[in-house]
């Protein structure tokens, strides 16, 4: 199971904003694969998965938009009920404990990519979905 490299954005909560990182990244032919984002206390983040990392770091940086980077889980389901489910208590079951998760297309209308952050990525790479 890969690993996916995992973009954080801390950026102004305001309208607009979302498009312009988008319009940015689109811009220099870096596409979205995973996307979460939500706004607190003013400000907005938003955390993503693209097909070319170091690209869109050096797009956040022309722009001045801080980001950070990390490692999370990154694991194919099939899109059915249940498949996360079952994926979920598998880690479970092998003391790992999932801290957040969001998804995006897998490039198939039955598929789906789920992408975790999770306590122990060493242990859950060995978990199969």
């Amino acid at each position: 199971m890969p690993r996916a490299k995992q973009l954080t954005l801390s950026v102004a909560d305001r309208p607009g904003m979302l498009g312009e990182i988008a319009t940015a990244l689109g811009e220099k032919k870096v596409n979205i694969v995973g996307l979460c984002a939500a706004t607190q206390a003013g400000g907005g983040m938003i955390w993503l998965v693209v097909d070319k990392p170091a690209a869109a770091k050096k797009v956040f940086a022309q722009h001045r938009w801080q980001s950070t980077e990390e490692d999370v889980l990154a694991v194919t389901l099939s899109d059915s009920p249940g498949s996360l489910g079952r994926f979920a208590t598998k880690l479970g079951k092998a003391g790992v404990n999932i801290t957040f998760v969001y998804a995006g297309s897998a490039g198939s209308a039955r598929k789906l990519n789920a992408y975790l952050g999770v306590s122990d990525l060493k242990a859950a790479l060995k978990v199969r979905p």
